[in-house]
Formats: structure tokens, sequence, C-alpha cells
């Protein structure tokens, strides 16, 4: 007998909600927004079973758990169902995929939350790190005003490292893609080739009003990644104020890195001259891959190699390119401003 759920009965996108009896803020917490990135959702299923057997409780405020949050990409064990979930973050009247009705549920859940913890992995190895938005700003692309809350929130998920840049880095993408290929037809190229594309969960929080950090908690099959994330909600509560533990100290140095480049796949034939993980540091003019014409493809200048994907698909991020912006010892955290 087949237990697997046919993909066609996946109609339904399951929380948790807890509220605490003292008024205090409202937290969301998302697993697997990707299908396979699967730490938050072992993470969340463990503390639910603590909240349930009282070892766990939520004092104040609000805190929702979405242990699943792409049903159809992680039936399916892949990182999207019918599209990536976390790009072009918004309601939409006729909805054309799955992901399109999640995100219909989804984007009114994060309306009623002001602070987001999105909680994710990646396919090649390397340490984890957290993600964070822009610097306080009005701009059009991504106005903020809560960097100070959300560097504060990001320092508490634990991670050495800390990324920022992804938003004005991808929409320089997606302007280039449009450039290059301006009639090409399909609704892919008409997403990866839009700004707006580039909203995930996090920037649409800040969009709203709110803030959040995505946290990469290691390489998907680690079983130390699902340790890292539960340690970052348990902090994430306390930070908040939600659960009745104090604070946990910032006891190391952060090193801060700006996206600045995202390199696109152009062939399937393209490739790398070595299996990179994120954050491999490289020289300015080393060779990061090679096109299927036999160009290099080489490192802008003294960085790093962040998201390398080999298995990208055509016409969309291959890997993007980051640089160390600051390295900041303990005594600094306390007074860093964004």
């Amino acid at each position: 007998m087949n237990n697997v759920t046919p993909i066609q009965t996946q109609t339904q996108l399951r929380s948790h909600t807890f509220h605490g009896l003292a008024p205090g803020p409202r937290l969301l917490v998302l697993g697997a927004v990707h299908g396979n990135e699967t730490c938050g959702t072992q993470a969340i299923m463990q503390l639910l079973q603590e909240l349930d057997q009282g070892q766990l409780a939520i004092q104040r405020g609000t805190v929702t758990f979405v242990p699943v949050t792409n049903p159809l990409a992680y039936q399916l064990k892949q990182r999207s169902g019918e599209r990536n979930l976390n790009r072009n973050m918004a309601t939409c009247g006729i909805p054309q995929d799955f992901e399109d009705r999640v995100a219909n549920v989804l984007c009114p859940l994060l309306d009623a939350h002001e602070v987001l913890l999105d909680l994710h992995s990646f396919h090649t190895g390397g340490a984890p790190f957290v993600m964070v938005g822009p610097q306080n700003n009005t701009g059009t692309l991504e106005p903020f005003g809560r960097a100070a809350q959300e560097m504060q929130l990001a320092l508490h998920t634990g991670p050495y490292r800390i990324v920022e840049g992804w938003l004005d880095t991808y929409a320089r993408g997606a302007q280039r893609r449009a450039e290059t290929a301006p009639t090409a037809g399909g609704r892919t190229h008409a997403l990866v080739s839009n700004p707006n594309y580039g909203v995930g969960t996090t920037e649409y929080m800040r969009s709203r009003g709110g803030y959040g950090v995505t946290l990469e908690c290691g390489q998907h099959d680690d079983p130390q990644a699902v340790v890292v994330a539960r340690q970052a909600i348990l902090h994430t509560l306390a930070l908040l104020g939600l659960s009745a533990s104090p604070p946990a100290p910032v006891p190391m140095g952060r090193e801060i890195l700006q996206l600045v480049e995202v390199t696109d796949r152009e062939h399937a034939a393209d490739s790398f001259s070595r299996e990179w993980c994120s954050f491999d540091a490289v020289k300015c003019g080393e060779v990061i891959g090679t096109r299927h014409s036999g160009v290099a493809v080489t490192a802008p200048a003294d960085g790093f190699v962040v998201f390398p994907n080999p298995r990208g698909e055509v016409g969309q991020e291959w890997f993007y390119f980051a640089r160390r912006r600051a390295n900041l010892p303990p005594a600094d955290l306390q007074t860093f401003k964004p």
C-alpha cells in the first residue's frame, strides 16, 4: 500500500501558535521553505513537543511555528515544488502554481507578526551563517528602519558570519538578465529577470514594517544543523522575552560580509574549477569556473565565493561573490551600528 500522500492532496499549510498571557512581540519561525532543507523542521518539531510537555513555556507575546512551509517540495524532497517559494513573495489574485497558493496563505501570516526567523540549510559544505537586510534607508528598493534590532537578532542566532546585500545584488542580476535576453519567453525568465523575484520571506517582512533574518544552519544532511536551528530558536525566544530564559551573551566576534555580485550559469556545460563551499576565499583573478565556450570566470577582487550551485539552472544564479565589510571583536559588538 502506498503511504505517500498524492501531490493533488497538498491543500493545507499547518501552523502552531502559542500566546503568552502577557503582551510582547509576535515571532514567526519557518522551516522547510525549501523542501530539502529540513533542519528547521526537525528543530521546530522537537520544541513543539517540549512546549506540549511543559518543558518550555511562552510567557509573553506570541510565537507561531510553521514546520513545513512548502509541503509539496517537502513531500518531493527537493528545493521547490513548482517554483522557488522564497522568491516573488506576494499575494496573487490568480495563482499560477503551488507556491503562489502557499504565498496567499503565508503572506497574511507574515503580516500578523513583526519578527521572523527563517531556518534554511545549504547543499555544499561550509559553516553556518546568517543573512540580514540593508542598513536603514529611505530608498525605493528596500526601505528599512529597524536595522539595529535586526542585527541584534542576527548576533543572537549564533553563527560567526553575517551576510548582507542580498536584494540589491539580486536586483542587479535581474536587470542584467532582462537586458541580455529581453525577448526570452516563459514564466521562469519573466520571474528571474524581475527584481521583485528577489523578494523572499525576510524581504516581505521588512516591507510590512517588521524585521527578520535568514539563518543558514549548515549542510542539508548534517545533524549539527538541527542543533544550530534549535539553539537559534531558543536564543530568539529569550532575546525577545517570549520565554523565561535570560538572553544569552554574545561571546565571540563576527565577520560581516557583503554580497556584491551574482554570476549566472549560462550553459549546462559551465563548470566550476573545483568543488567550492560557501565562503571559500579567493584572490583577485583566481579562476572560479569555466564557461562552455572555454572562457574563464574569475574573481573580480579578493573575496569569497557564496552559494555555489554546480547544478544551477541555466539563466539563473550560479554563485555569488562577497567581500568583507567588517570584522568585529566581541568588545565592539555592544556598540556596533549597522
